[in-house]
């Protein structure tokens, strides 16, 4: 199963990610395919804060991963593996805790871990048309 959501204007991006959350409310794991600047971390945002995050959200670029914690008290976990060298440095920071957790994962430039994706991760393809954000969602 797939579908297609456009983001004309940033101001529809919360309208946009429920929408997301209904459609994908059985799954946990997601991972955002897309060109630099094309938004993952804008809709990754959103959609923590829907989620019910208490924190500031922002690219863990240097970091790698950003744990945050909802209202509820579970943790969601967010990726950005740009930085990669190698897939062993995912090894190394033991992926298994964060990814074979209960919790929500959001991981951005998953091509550098190819290895490491599971069959039922929700794959999240973007791209530009134009001025309009096209979100591609593969279930």
């Amino acid at each position: 199963m797939s579908f297609t959501l456009i983001v004309d204007d940033l101001e529809q991006l919360p309208k946009i990610v429920k929408e997301f959350l209904k459609r994908t409310s059985l799954h946990k794991k997601f991972v955002f395919y897309a060109e630099m600047g094309v938004g993952k971390t804008t809709l990754i945002k959103e959609l923590s804060l829907q989620l019910g995050v208490n924190d500031v959200v922002s690219s863990p670029t240097f970091s790698i991963v950003n744990e945050y914690l909802t209202k509820e008290n579970c943790k969601i976990y967010h990726f950005d593996f740009y930085r990669l060298e190698d897939e062993q440095e995912v090894f190394d920071m033991g992926y298994e805790e964060y990814f074979f957790s209960d919790s929500y994962c959001f991981i951005e430039w998953p091509e550098k871990i190819p290895n490491l994706i599971e069959d039922d991760m929700i794959v999240v393809k973007m791209h530009l048309d134009g001025n309009k954000r096209v979100i591609n969602v593969l279930i």
